[in-house]
């Protein structure tokens, strides 16, 4: 078994086994700004399969977003407003709001990739792993170095969560509407 395996399952058991110290985490993140930045991951493995190296220029932060359906504000203005309904679902994931919300905090980084880390009755948090723009050492690692030259990856939808919520993970059969953009598709037709 490899390292990150076990400590992967090591954290999957403390939580089963102690959910108490994961209230109280959860406490913790409740009271704390919505974005934050962070020394290291909460969950490594996790952050490693997604890219994430602890080099100088890759930063984590803690991002807490509001779970459930967007409530959108009754139109005036003469209208009958019972048939504007209230709530509805968002176009975008949360871990995508997660991410954008990182994006304009970090507005010197790009957006590199995030994971869910935990959710209380009506929040959700995600950590989310970002590169500095201007780190020498980022821009001298090939692996890191063409990610830096997309810039608004978060906004674009170039994330996997951004590619998820635009239809782009699947391929095959009924697909034909998400390529190049549903955008795209809509003004052909």
């Amino acid at each position: 078994m490899s390292g990150y395996k076990a400590i992967k399952e090591t954290m999957q058991r403390e939580f089963k086994e102690a959910p108490q110290i994961y209230k109280e985490k959860l406490a913790e993140w409740h009271a704390e700004p919505t974005v934050v930045r962070v020394d290291h991951p909460t969950n490594l493995p996790r952050a490693r399969e997604l890219g994430y190296k602890a080099k100088s220029g890759v930063l984590v932060a803690r991002v807490r977003v509001r779970s459930g359906t967007s409530k959108r504000v009754r139109p005036g203005g003469g209208r009958k407003p019972s048939k504007s309904g209230r709530y509805f679902s968002r176009v975008n994931s949360m871990q995508s709001i997660a991410e954008g919300r990182a994006a304009q905090k970090f507005s010197n980084c790009e957006i590199l990739n995030s994971y869910f880390v935990g959710t209380n009755s009506y929040e959700k948090f995600y950590e989310v792993i970002m590169l500095d723009r201007s780190s020498p050492a980022l821009l001298a690692d090939r692996n890191y170095a063409s990610l830096l030259t997309q810039r608004q990856r978060a906004y674009r939808g170039l994330t996997a969560s951004g590619r998820r919520h635009r239809g782009m993970m699947n391929k095959g059969f009924g697909t034909g509407k998400t390529r190049p953009s549903k955008r795209a598709v809509e003004r052909s037709a």
